[in-house]
């Protein structure tokens, strides 16, 4: 390493935010940069630690140590070639992932991690703002045509592999653009959609072609799919919610996060929501059930709403507000984290679960809420009502959604209902119809989707051609 004492020299120092009075006027991103000074400062703190356990903390192993070096020796296109060599789309992950590699980095060990995701992210938006980042099309053509079904972070890593060795790649998205949840799910205040936008320009100069509009399965042709390509790629995500069925669940007022979320954001994005019911949190008290990231944006979002409360219930007890790093390290540890949402304005509630849906006139007006035991029971005697006029369930994704595509193509799925393929080839029970990303593995991080989707991508490539140059 460039500076073998620099993690003994230089304190950590991560991104700042705008003050929460100013950031929730707006749905705009809030994080504040580091200078290029702080940044090769805290670049210098990586250290020579002999087994970088960040590359294994990284689904996508990216190769932190060498760009961080590469960043504190001011070689920054290097360092963006090094960090594209592992991560197709690291402003993605830049701003959204929960960084993993930090919680596995050695100087975590004294609450002290490198901050691999800030560094991460300035490399690729210097890398933007330099136009350094340019399309990379392929020198042959392959003619070997290729389908992609969905067009999340899985569905644009794998489309976008295949299209740089020469396959004619075209990707089918239901909605009316590109980035599944990336682009509906993620609110903008996160992570700003021009951020997709400008990837998408790119594949399309690579040659990808995107098809809007088209639910494979609903209203296009599953036959129609399969005759016209050589392999097809199913990367539709998660999207069944796990529901919360107890008494008042048809009342008025109660929806799931992606009934809310994806509303939001068409807003933002200029997009018509013509025939949809307007979920909107202004005036209301709204009670978010689930305390994932999920949850968060839903605070998030209802603040910036206007909402008058905002309560987040979970039914696992509080963690711990600090780990046992002798216990964990260097694994993903289970202990409190408070959002940037919790901090704009959000109680919590842990052990806490609910028991019904109360109102009058078909519309909620509060919550019957218990605190849990050990064993997830109600206790006796500890009910308590909550008031509420809006309750958003963002309890998780429980497996892709089981009609239209994959009704009609008819994959096997296993018995969680996720599509039934290996990590080794991706194949799926039908021929030539492979699957990554979330509606294989479950509800999990865009940089597992990102891995996947890469992943699938060589493992299509090998079938067709026999060899790859693809990574793994």
């Amino acid at each position: 390493m460039g500076n073998v004492t620099g993690f003994l020299e230089i304190d950590r120092q991560d991104r700042k935010f705008r003050p929460a009075s100013d950031r929730i006027r707006n749905y705009r991103e809030f994080v504040i940069p580091h200078s290029d000074t702080a940044l090769v400062d805290q670049a210098s703190r990586c250290m020579d630690c002999g087994i970088p356990y960040c590359h294994t903390g990284c689904p996508v192993n990216n190769q932190i140590p060498d760009w961080n070096d590469l960043v504190y020796h001011d070689k920054w296109q290097i360092a963006l070639a090094n960090l594209h060599s592992t991560n197709n789309f690291p402003e993605f992950t830049g701003r959204i992932c929960p960084a993993p590699c930090e919680a596995s980095c050695t100087l975590n060990l004294t609450d002290e991690p490198v901050t691999i995701k800030s560094i991460e992210c300035a490399i690729v938006d210097r890398g933007w703002k330099e136009e350094w980042i340019t399309p990379q099309i392929a020198t042959f053509k392959t003619n070997k045509k290729i389908a992609v079904i969905g067009s999340g972070p899985a569905g644009l890593a794998c489309a976008q592999q295949l299209a740089r060795v020469g396959h004619e790649v075209h990707v089918y998205e239901k909605h009316a653009k590109a980035g599944g949840l990336l682009r509906y799910g993620i609110p903008d205040f996160k992570m700003e959609k021009h951020h997709i936008s400008r990837r998408i320009e790119q594949m399309e100069a690579e040659g990808v072609t995107f098809h809007y509009n088209s639910d494979v399965g609903v209203n296009l042709s599953v036959d129609e799919i399969s005759k016209s390509h050589d392999a097809i790629a199913i990367t539709i995500g998660a999207e069944k919610p796990r529901d919360l069925q107890i008494e008042g669940r048809d009342l008025s007022g109660v929806h799931f996060a992606m009934e809310f979320l994806p509303q939001q954001n068409r807003r933002v994005g200029g997009e018509p929501l013509e025939n949809i019911e307007p979920i909107l949190a202004g005036g209301k008290h709204v009670v978010v059930i689930g305390g994932g990231d999920t949850g968060s944006d839903c605070i998030g979002t209802s603040v910036r709403q206007g909402a008058l409360s905002v309560t987040q219930l979970e039914i696992m007890p509080m963690p711990p507000e600090h780990e046992d790093k002798m216990m964990t390290w260097p694994d993903w540890p289970m202990k409190l984290r408070t959002s940037s949402s919790h901090e704009e304005g959000a109680s919590r509630k842990f052990a806490v679960t609910t028991l019904r849906f109360e109102g009058k006139g078909g519309a909620m007006s509060h919550l019957v809420c218990a605190e849990v035991d050990e064993n997830f029971k109600a206790v006796k005697g500890s009910e308590f009502n909550l008031r509420a006029n809006l309750v958003l369930l963002a309890m998780g994704f429980v497996s892709p959604l089981p009609d239209g595509l994959l009704k009609s193509i008819g994959v096997k799925l296993d018995q969680r209902g996720n599509v039934d393929a290996n990590v080794d080839d991706y194949k799926s029970s039908v021929n030539k119809v492979y699957s990554a990303g979330d509606c294989r593995r479950g509800q999990s991080l865009v940089v597992w989707a990102i891995r996947e989707g890469r992943q699938v991508a060589r493992a299509i490539d090998l079938d067709l051609m026999g060899e790859t140059s693809l990574p793994r």
